[in-house]
This record gives C-alpha cells, structure tokens and sequence, in this order.
C-alpha cells in the first residue's frame, strides 16, 4: 500500500509502505514516524475514512474497497475501536454525554464502568462538565474513555498520549491493555517517537 500523495517513490525507507503488513489480533504494534509521513492517513485507510491509496488493504481477508456501507459500519462497531488524533468531540456535550453517544449504540460498559475510568484517569469531576471547557489533554482522556465503550478486535490509537503526562500515560497504557487482554484485541497505536507505553510485540518505523 501506498498513499497517492507519495506516488512514484520507489523506495519510501518505510516498514509499511510499500510493504506487505500484517496486524494480528492479540498482537501491539506501535507506528512510530515523523510528522507528515502518513500516521493518520494509515489510520483512516484501516478504519476506511479514505480510500486515496494505491496497493491493497484487507479486513480478515476482504479487500476494504469491496465493503459496503452496512459492512464498514459492522466493522466500526464491533471490530476496531479508533482513537483518532483530532479526537472529534463534541465540544457543547458534556464528557459522559460524548461518551455515551458511542456506549448507547454498543451497550458494551455501564455507566458505572465508565465512571471508574474516569476515576482512574483524574477526571470524574468532569463527568458533567462541557468537553469544549476543558483542556486538550483532559479531552483525550475523555476520547481514549469513549474509544474503549465497544467490542473490538483491535483497538488503534492515533497518538493517543500526545498531550498527557507520564502519570497519565502510565494510567492510560493500562486501561488500554487490559481491556485488549479482556476482549483478546490487538493494539495498532502511531507515535511521534517511542512515547507510548504500552508494552509492543512489534514496532514499525512509518
């Protein structure tokens, strides 16, 4: 696979472009690249946000191009869980409101579940709060809470911890793994440098 913008380049020093990858369920994988080598991009090919790429990409074995609509939103419903890097909050909803437009499609945590994830990541005082009043790094905290409200067979992190301390890296790396290790999930997480600390089978330079 390649993306259309770097057509034409024969060789890119990538582990993925141009390269025949495989992410296996029950597998961490971390991505780590430069700024604009194409984390997101990789990203929204996977969760089929765009399709401007050259090559192949496949679900369990099914070209994405060949999905339709019905199937890509099974997909995103019940097979990967995606933290993307802009977060796509609601800024005028409150923090558990966010949170459970997802939950309320999936039923997959109680409230009660979600509010010990808050606990744990310092921010159950926000519960009710209007996600637009509260800092970035309070909002990916909220994202990463929501991203984890859904059955997956992988969970994909788009920088997950770029605006958290190492606290809260510590606490999110947790959460993240021991809910792939309950549902058997894999991780695909993307980072500018080695800053996420969730332990990986393989690392990938993009």
């Amino acid at each position: 696979m390649l993306p259309a913008v770097f057509a034409g380049r024969e060789d890119t020093g990538s582990d993925v472009w141009l390269r025949n990858v495989t992410f296996e369920r029950g597998r961490n994988y971390l991505i780590t690249a430069e700024s604009g080598t194409g984390k997101s991009s990789l990203c929204s090919y996977i969760y089929g946000y765009r399709n401007d790429f050259s090559g192949s990409l496949l679900h369990d074995g099914c070209d994405v191009n060949t999905l339709t609509v019905e199937q890509w939103c099974r997909v995103r419903r019940e097979s990967i869980a995606y933290l993307p890097q802009e977060l796509r909050l609601f800024p005028e909803l409150t923090t558990l409101e966010n949170i459970m437009l997802k939950n309320q499609l999936t039923g997959f945590k109680t409230e009660a579940q979600i509010m010990e994830m808050l606990e744990m990541l310092g921010i159950p005082e926000k519960a009710h709060s209007a996600v637009g009043r509260l800092s970035i790094g309070q909002q990916q905290r909220v994202a990463i809470v929501r991203t984890l409200c859904q059955p997956a067979d992988f969970i994909m992190l788009d920088e997950p911890v770029s605006h958290l301390d190492e606290t809260n890296n510590r606490i999110v790396a947790q959460l993240v793994t021991d809910e792939a290790r309950r549902q058997g999930a894999g991780i695909i997480a993307t980072s500018v440098g080695n800053n996420v600390m969730i332990n990986v089978d393989k690392e990938l330079k993009l």
